[in-house]
């Protein structure tokens, strides 16, 4: 959203002509001033590049983005007039590594970014990691902020060499910026990043907050005195969710929390010049937008619905009113269109997905009791439902502990299309999951597999008692922390009779030593593996592998670093070893994610054919 509130800008990933999807992008543009106004490519180029990075000027006259048009792969800087949609763009950088998140200063005289110079690959522990081949040595690449000018194209890396710079926001004076960043290795320390503030004209670094969970999304109050995070137990970077706090911005003090005992994740934020906050949050597997009066912390919510804003915990600009947003939204009946205008009155402004229907049958939010908790979930009937008929169930369990299953269109390993094959389908939000309040994410710290398992069969008995389901044909599946409970499922209980585990953990002990980001675990575990092997031991499914029956199903990236390919070999070769029905594949060149095409479209009808051939009569 353009600061004015007039313009609104988006990148479109683009598709490949066997119809899979691309790495390349174009930006649209459309003025909102103009009712009926038509989108308009804004970049000249006639070859497909990436372009995406979108930062308008503080003026609404020009856009700053990023994009690998001059060389395929490495992106760069370009700043070109939005009053001209289809003028020739400006180069700005001449840079190698990586680029990501421009934002201009409040006074337009520079552009931010991070730049990764020399990096091998994108950012983030999701990317493919780099083999090792003989003397293994951790080479790290530090992300730094780095400050362009815009009219003689003149960078500077303005934060400390040894420092990986996260998340990052101006100040209003534009002398300053606020950071989030911790030294050495960028993917596995972001779980103990510390909040700073740097001058942009000197590069003297002020420590503001140490804290001693996870920060995200620092955003400086409008007058300069104040810096609000998110702040929270995080297992996974970008998944965000916990606590609003404000901090003085030099420091010295300790933040306050303005969301004390709040039932709701907020996940994204940023300042009115009201001085209120408006903000994101997953609330009851929802999301919601809402206000907050800082100095009597009351919460106003603006909007609330059965979907997903935003592209992870991104996707939502706002002007700088705050009266206008345009952001992305999707549920299971709607794909992923750009919407804007006020919250309360948001009309659509892309049709790029409408020829996409729903393949799956309706779905209903369910509650259940658990312990102390009211847990939530999401329950999808199947396709052409026949009360007077029995279905089997999955359950599918979200990764990370710390996320939550909301309303979106699938992506690329996602349950839904087992509805299409006469499948109810349960989405559960187990303690550990965001929604439900910070005491509610915090509850499986030391006690992984335990709890959270609880919540999830006393939904699916909740499930077989008021629907048709056949409680002799259940099956289990997920991908990252939802492998791992698959992997723990089936150790644990006799009750399903397939799963599918994908990315999981099968020995947290050997676990601990083999991933690349080793940080998450100290917080939900209390101590290093070294310090403590018994609570690790305590929720290891490899420990308890004589139980199962489970016929399983075991997926894995062979590059992934987040959870390595040894812990699927591992749960295999033990499955295998008792004879236990199993299979396992490994999909080259994969990292966490799984985004080759044919890989997605391998997983899937490999994790159909599964539960068809091991649930079905």
């Amino acid at each position: 959203m353009s600061p004015d509130g007039r313009h609104a800008a988006w990148a479109i990933t683009l598709r490949n002509k066997d119809n899979t999807q691309s790495r390349n992008s174009e930006i649209y543009l459309v003025d909102l001033s103009k009712p009926g106004s038509a989108a308009q490519k804004f970049t000249a180029w006639k070859t497909a590049h990436a372009e995406h990075g979108i930062a308008w000027s503080p003026d609404s006259k020009q856009i700053a983005f990023l994009s690998d048009a001059e060389k395929q792969g490495q992106l760069e800087l370009y700043v070109q007039p939005a009053a001209s949609p289809g003028s020739q763009a400006r180069k700005l950088t001449s840079l190698t590594g990586f680029l990501d998140a421009p934002r201009w200063s409040p006074d337009g005289a520079k552009i931010a970014l991070l730049f990764t110079e020399n990096a091998p690959r994108a950012a983030g522990p999701l990317e493919p990691s780099t083999r090792d081949a003989g003397v293994v040595e951790e080479h790290i690449y530090e992300q730094r902020l780095t400050l362009i000018n815009p009219r003689s194209g003149e960078t500077k890396a303005i934060t400390p060499a040894d420092t990986y710079v996260y998340e990052y926001d101006w100040a209003p004076d534009s002398d300053r910026l606020a950071y989030t960043a911790s030294k050495g290795n960028g993917d596995n320390n972001w779980w103990i990043a510390q909040l700073f503030t740097v001058s942009s004209a000197s590069g003297e670094v002020r420590q503001v907050h140490k804290p001693d969970l996870q920060i995200a999304n620092p955003r400086w109050s409008p007058d300069g005195n104040q810096i609000a995070f998110i702040g929270g137990i995080m297992s996974d970077e970008g998944s965000t969710g916990g606590d609003i706090f404000a901090v003085p911005a030099m420091g010295g003090a300790a933040p306050h929390n303005l969301t004390p005992d709040r039932k709701s994740s907020p996940s994204w934020l940023r300042w009115l010049p009201s001085g209120k906050i408006l903000f994101k949050e997953t609330i009851d597997g929802g999301t919601a937008i809402a206000t907050l009066d800082v100095p009597s912390r009351v919460a106003e919510t603006l909007w609330t619905g059965e979907e997903s804003i935003g592209a992870g915990d991104e996707g939502l600009s706002t002007s700088s009113d705050g009266k206008t947003i345009a952001a992305i939204r999707t549920s299971w009946t709607l794909a992923p269109e750009i919407w804007a205008g006020p919250v309360s009155e948001l009309r659509q402004l892309t049709h790029e997905n409408d020829a996409l229907k729903p393949l799956w049958g309706k779905t209903q939010n369910l509650h259940w009791k658990s312990d102390d908790f009211e847990v939530e979930g999401w329950l999808m009937y199947p396709v052409n439902y026949d009360e007077s008929k029995k279905y089997p169930l999955v359950v599918s369990v979200h990764g990370g502990p710390a996320a939550a299953k909301r309303p979106s269109w699938p992506g690329s390993f996602d349950m839904t299309l087992l509805s299409s094959q006469g499948y109810f389908v349960l989405f559960p939000n187990p303690r550990g999951s965001y929604g439900a309040g910070e005491s509610f994410t915090t509850n499986n710290v030391k006690d992984f597999g335990q709890g959270d398992l609880r919540d999830i069969l006393l939904g699916v008995d909740e499930v077989v008692r008021t629907l048709p389901v056949d409680p002799k044909r259940l099956g289990i599946a997920g991908w990252s922390y939802g492998g791992y409970m698959t992997m723990w499922a089936v150790t644990q209980t006799h009750r399903f009779g397939a799963a599918v585990a994908g990315a999981g953990i099968a020995n947290w002990q050997s676990y601990y030593g083999e991933n690349l980001i080793d940080q998450w675990m100290i917080p939900y575990f209390g101590a290093s593996v070294y310090d403590n092997p018994a609570v690790y031991a305590r929720s290891s499914p490899i420990n308890f592998i004589r139980n199962v029956t489970t016929p399983t199903l075991v997926a894995v990236g062979d590059s992934d670093a987040e959870c390595p390919a040894p812990q699927s070999y591992e749960f295999w070769h033990a499955l295998k070893t008792r004879g236990v029905k199993t299979q396992f594949v490994v999909f080259p060149g994969e990292g966490h994610a799984i985004r080759k095409p044919e890989h997605v479209q391998d997983l899937l009808e490999r994790t159909i054919a599964w539960f068809n051939g091991n649930l079905r009569p």
